[in-house]
């Protein structure tokens, strides 16, 4: 019988995406395996391969559709030998709705009365009964999620509310959490710039994306910040030496390269940095899985290095090289910038001196560099010298760590720095 193909869930985050490019049309055969579309998530644009054999019967969602729902229908296949005439009028939602036919036992009553939505328990799930059981527990004021039915699949049906009572309403225990002021809306904000040109720009799924998650980040994480200057000459001169070796062969390390081994192997040290917050618990990584902060037009990727802290500088090197590319291209898979327990922003390039950068959950912290500047300092016989310096500021989850243990993880981070030839024992 006539099957829908659904929108795939292409990533543990993915809620929605966008069905960019149909690679089948109706009337193909396809089998297991075959291209059928490629989906835009907000990280990346992937393709969608059949699950079983058949034909494309009917393609329910055109080239470009944005906001497509996981779970919902896009498509219809065909068994073997199936044509057109098996396709249902009326494709079924994401959530399959109750038809409005009664059920075989029951007998719709003649009425203009609505039926009433679909209730939910509280629990959020929904409730399933028939539109009669639902008109029934309506006129006798009774809570369809506090009934057991009797139906296919627990569906409550007729007989379920007429032999129930209406049970009291208990009463809440506790008095509702305050809600934050919404933000003015589009169309108000619009209105205050009514006299003034400007272009509008729709956002896109990442810029979506990036805005729900940084605004939950700075709503519910506990952010605190630590701040250190890091002195590089040592590694500036130790990178140079590096790079003089590596001629010959095309690599050359940047100070990057570095600060991602230094982060790595400070984790390492420090293990109780190197931990996400789970909802009631903290989990403790054992590998070194450093996120690093990429930008791209209209948003950023955070492409995980697993196990830093014992690859060689060399491989980090071009490893992170390959990953960089791959997200500006948003070619990356989602596996690749999923997961780390900590992440860096590296904005020295772009002149930054120092900056505060937003936990990316469910990240205990985030490190955010800046340039390394020649300062005066003042050296080991008192007198003033000049020092390239970089600022840095770890950005931490307090619910994961604490004052005393971010400040011995920067401890052990610009030690690494300050004396480089110790990340290569």
């Amino acid at each position: 019988m006539a099957t829908n193909i659904l929108m795939p869930a292409l990533s543990p985050t993915m809620e929605e995406g966008t069905l960019a490019k149909w690679l089948v049309k109706e009337g193909d055969t396809v089998e297991s395996g075959d291209l059928l579309a490629e989906i835009e998530t907000d990280k990346a644009t992937m393709e969608f391969e059949a699950v079983d054999e058949g034909v494309i019967g009917q393609l329910l969602v055109a080239d470009g559709s944005e906001g497509v729902k996981v779970n919902t229908p896009i498509a219809v296949l065909l068994e073997e030998g199936e044509d057109a005439s098996a396709i249902p009028t009326a494709a079924p939602a994401a959530v399959t709705e109750e038809p409005a036919t009664a059920s075989p036992t029951e007998a719709v009553a003649p009425t203009t009365q609505p039926t009433p939505a679909a209730p939910k328990a509280a629990s959020g799930d929904r409730v399933f009964a028939s539109p009669l059981a639902r008109r029934i527990a309506a006129q006798k004021g009774l809570d369809l999620s506090q009934i057991k039915g009797s139906g296919p699949q627990g569906r409550i049906v007729k007989v379920d509310v007429e032999t129930s009572q209406p049970q009291p309403k208990a009463a809440p225990t506790e008095a509702p959490a305050p809600q934050m002021a919404a933000s003015p809306g589009a169309e108000t904000i619009k209105k205050m710039y009514e006299d003034r040109d400007y272009e509008e720009i729709a956002l896109d799924g990442m810029r979506k994306i990036i805005a729900a998650r940084l605004s939950e980040a700075k709503q519910t994480i506990p952010h605190f910040y630590l701040r250190r200057s890091i002195k590089l000459d040592n590694l500036l001169k130790f990178r140079s030496e590096i790079n003089t070796g590596l001629a010959e062969t095309g690599g050359k390390l940047s100070v990057n390269d570095f600060i991602i081994k230094a982060s790595a192997k400070a984790l390492q040290d420090v293990p109780a940095c190197n931990a996400v917050w789970a909802g009631d618990r903290i989990l403790q990584l054992q590998a070194s899985d450093v996120a690093v902060a990429v930008a791209i037009e209209g948003g950023l990727f955070t492409p995980v290095i697993r196990d830093a802290e014992v690859l060689p500088l060399s491989l980090i090197s071009t490893t992170m090289k390959d990953l960089a590319t791959r997200a500006r291209d948003r070619k990356l898979a989602p596996h690749e910038y999923q997961g780390g327990s900590f992440a860096i922003s590296n904005l020295g390039m772009f002149g930054i001196e120092n900056f505060d950068a937003v936990i990316n959950p469910p990240h205990g912290s985030i490190l955010a560099v800046g340039a390394g500047m020649k300062k005066p300092v003042i050296g080991e016989d008192g007198k003033v010298t000049s020092a390239t310096v970089m600022s840095v500021t770890l950005s931490v989850d307090h619910r994961v760590i604490d004052g005393a243990l971010g400040a011995e993880f920067l401890s052990a981070f610009t030690r690494y720095l300050e004396n480089p030839i110790s990340m290569l024992v």
